[in-house]
């Protein structure tokens, strides 16, 4: 008799430590519709010609805010949008923590990178030829996105209830190696053998109830299926939509991975993008429906910038030669470089970086800048485990190309070409790679 009441005694004990352990969590969601009200030029493609004609599903701001059982507190932002500059995440981290002191080192902004979603301010400004009426009307559609970004945020806060977390991964096929070698060089097609990344990161929330509420998921991709007139979030879009019709409760958020070198296959129709989102869909549908490893242990979050250093930039005398070059992305870089150097004297040489790490329990997420390549996503998860590991690029401001040194030395659209739309007089210098690699391992080897 006594055994039995020990061994009841026992059961209820670790019934009520499992409990507290996931009980210990706090989350919040909200999300809010980021589509513009007018037909804006639209991000990612320099053929565009016209402004957007029309909306196919809505794009949407999203926040998860995480809080553990000693307060820390960490949020996150998925936005359906090409990116976001540094200025925007100045702006928005700045008045986030002045209003409920959440420090910038743990806040996160993110973007699908959708080329399908309007251009924002001060983001590939040497690609698109706009007229002064769209000038105007992007600065105030942009004005309004930062407020809007930062009031989802504040919901989130607002939202916090008890929650437990749980991970795992699964797989998604339909992303392939763009980066297609020919006689004449690299240029952007299919290289099937090329390195990849298909594993799907999943975060589920559940509250209480044991009911679904959140779903954070990401993929190694770039968000290009489509290349059309229409506001979309592409494949991710569908994905997100794919994945709260299944979990009716949840809100789904979606994060891109290291893909500036990987595209979706096939791609160009709205069938294909509907195809890719149910696939990644069902993919996260799998992963929920299956044993989850349970998150345990406290946040951790840290930040830095790491200046980035480029090529020796072009004397005044080349960047004058430049203005007649045949090719117009040319000459429109050449001119805002002029414009730097009369303003400055100079044109800088490196570029300031960010990058976040944050500990979650046992996961690692590392937050890059930029359109990264799938080079780092595999180095990391070999260094720091891939069962633990997310990369997460796109993140607080995309800039440029983020290249390896493997890229870089190859060439290519990722390493140089892609330079003169961003406006940078690039490619970076030899020592990106190692840069960002010192960096990450610096911020990551505090937590151990």
């Amino acid at each position: 008799m006594i055994r039995r009441i020990s061994f009841s005694l026992m059961i209820l004990i670790l019934t009520c430590s499992i409990f507290t352990v996931n009980a210990a969590y706090q989350a919040g969601i909200a999300k809010t519709v980021i589509t513009p009200q007018e037909p804006l030029w639209m991000a990612g493609y320099a053929a565009r010609n016209h402004p957007a004609e029309g909306t196919e599903h809505d794009l949407f701001a999203k926040a998860l805010t995480l809080k553990d059982e000693q307060s820390e507190v960490l949020t996150i932002v998925t936005l359906d949008l090409l990116g976001v500059t540094a200025e925007m995440t100045r702006a928005i981290s700045q008045r986030i923590e002045t209003e409920i002191g959440l420090p910038a080192s743990n806040l996160m902004l993110t973007s699908s990178h959708t080329h399908s979603g309007p251009v924002i301010r001060k983001n590939l400004d040497d690609m698109y030829d706009l007229p002064d009426e769209q000038t105007t009307l992007i600065a105030a559609y942009t004005n309004d996105l930062i407020e809007k970004i930062i009031q989802v945020i504040l919901d989130s806060h607002q939202n916090l209830q008890p929650v437990s977390l749980s991970y795992g991964t699964g797989e998604a096929a339909f992303a392939i190696n763009r980066r297609e070698y020919t006689l004449q060089g690299v240029r952007i097609g299919l290289n099937p053998i090329g390195p990849v990344d298909h594993d799907v990161p999943v975060l589920s929330i559940k509250n209480e109830a044991k009911k679904v509420i959140g779903v954070l998921f990401g993929y190694a991709c770039h968000n290009t299926t489509l290349d059309y007139y229409q506001y979309c979030g592409d494949y991710a879009g569908y994905a997100q939509l794919e994945i709260e019709r299944l979990y009716p409760e949840a809100t789904a958020m979606f994060w891109s991975g290291c893909g500036g070198d990987i595209n979706p296959n096939p791609r160009r129709e709205v069938d294909h993008a509907k195809s890719h989102g149910r696939e990644l869909a069902v993919a996260v549908a799998k992963v929920l429906n299956s044993p989850l490893k349970q998150l345990n242990g406290p946040f951790k979050a840290s930040a830095s910038t790491v200046d980035l250093t480029l090529t020796p930039a072009p004397t005044k005398q080349q960047l004058e030669e430049q203005r007649s070059d045949s090719n117009k992305y040319i000459q429109r870089r050449a001119q805002s470089l002029l414009q730097t150097l009369t303003k400055k004297g100079s044109i800088p040489e490196t570029y300031p970086y960010p990058i976040q790490v944050w500990k979650l329990g046992e996961l690692t997420w590392i937050s890059l800048a930029g359109e990264v390549v799938i080079d780092y996503a595999l180095l990391f998860k070999h260094e720091y485990g891939p069962e633990t590991t997310w990369v997460i690029a796109y993140a607080n401001d995309v800039f440029a190309y983020i290249p390896s040194l493997r890229i870089l030395r190859e060439g290519g659209y990722e390493s140089d070409t892609s330079m003169i739309y961003y406006g940078l007089h690039g490619p970076w210098a030899e020592t990106v790679e190692q840069s960002v690699v010192d960096e990450v391992d610096r911020l990551v080897s505090q937590f151990e």
